[in-house]
């Protein structure tokens, strides 16, 4: 993936090739539009390239904002929009105001590579940190950069339409430091019944805050996935009954732990079980995981709710593998 600079004409005008792809880019984005309302975009079926250029004109013309455009294979697959300089002048951090990824590549990792490769040239500027808002509207947004190990740090509205969102912080560090890998797996139990209910568990990470996860951990020397995840939720729910089945999903992410930078490799499972209260005395293994509550989400509850969940995008992954469970109900 190559990162650059938006070419613009003599006249500071964005180039009408450009704008072409540019439009192509947020035109496939429609459920974000749709989520988000912006006045600049008010029917999300008809993006025009006059709405593109007038969306972007006041960052073009702010000597602050950086617009980057993300290329791979020759192809315009992402833009970045990043500010120098918060106009609050208690705020000393760099601002990441939009990343937007062509939704015919998502979920191709070209999000984390746009996002690092961002945060790789604000570190190369000298800066130590960085921060977005992510609308309340858009909790797959909230899902993913959480996942990349940024910590909500507050909520307000929006400067521009006074919109609710959340404040996320990231601090930033050389991007040649290596990550130590690490392996676990986890069990998406899902319980009986219409609402098809998932069990959740609420983890506090000391140095990413806290998070819902379904139960699992890192694994043991010589552990497989499938060993490692049955042993995890025997150890955190207290049921010895519970037998992981079919992969869920795969996924990797970044955090820190005890100020260790982690790039976690997971296994999630998914499995049954009957809607019941932990079981046996968890108290000092809930101690040493960070595990400060666990709950029941019915399906459509955990779809909507604007928590940090691991992994994302759970809801419609437990929905897709439990839809004949929909049907008989």
């Amino acid at each position: 993936m190559i990162l650059e600079p938006l070419p613009l004409t003599p006249d500071r005008d964005i180039p009408g090739p450009v704008l072409t792809e540019l439009t192509a880019l947020y035109a496939s984005n429609r459920e974000f539009h749709a989520l988000a309302g912006d006045d600049e975009f008010p029917d999300p079926d008809d993006i025009r390239p006059e709405q593109v250029a007038a969306a972007l004109a006041e960052e073009i013309a702010d000597p602050d904002i950086e617009i980057l455009l993300a290329r791979s294979a020759g192809r315009l697959i992402g833009l970045a929009v990043t500010l120098a300089h918060h106009p609050d002048p208690a705020d000393p951090d760099p601002w990441i105001g939009l990343l937007m990824i062509d939704a015919t590549v998502h979920h191709q990792g070209f999000g984390r590579r746009l996002a690092a490769a961002v945060e790789a040239r604000l570190f190369a500027a000298g800066r130590t940190a960085v921060r977005l808002a992510v609308l309340d509207s858009t909790p797959g947004s909230l899902a993913f950069w959480t996942s990349l190990g940024y910590q909500v740090i507050g909520h307000r509205l929006d400067r521009q339409y006074r919109r609710p969102c959340s404040v996320l912080r990231k601090p930033l560090q050389d991007p040649a430091t290596p990550r130590m890998p690490r392996a676990a797996a986890r069990v998406a139990v899902v319980g009986p019944g219409p609402d098809r209910p998932v069990l959740l568990l609420r983890y506090e990470n000391p140095d990413d805050g806290v998070y819902w996860a379904v139960p699992g951990g890192g694994l043991e020397p010589g552990e497989s996935p499938l060993q490692g995840a049955t042993r995890e939720v025997r150890e955190e729910t207290g049921w010895s009954d519970v037998t992981p089945g079919p992969l869920l999903c795969v996924w990797e992410h970044d955090f820190t732990y005890h100020g260790v930078p982690v790039r976690q490799h997971e296994h999630v499972y998914l499995a049954r079980a009957p809607h019941r209260d932990l079981s046996g005395d968890l108290t000092e293994a809930h101690r040493a995981d960070g595990i400060l509550a666990w709950r029941w989400w019915p399906l459509e509850e955990l779809a909507a709710t604007g928590e940090t969940i691991w992994p994302p995008r759970l809801a419609r992954l437990v929905a897709a593998a439990t839809a004949a469970d929909a049907e008989t109900a």
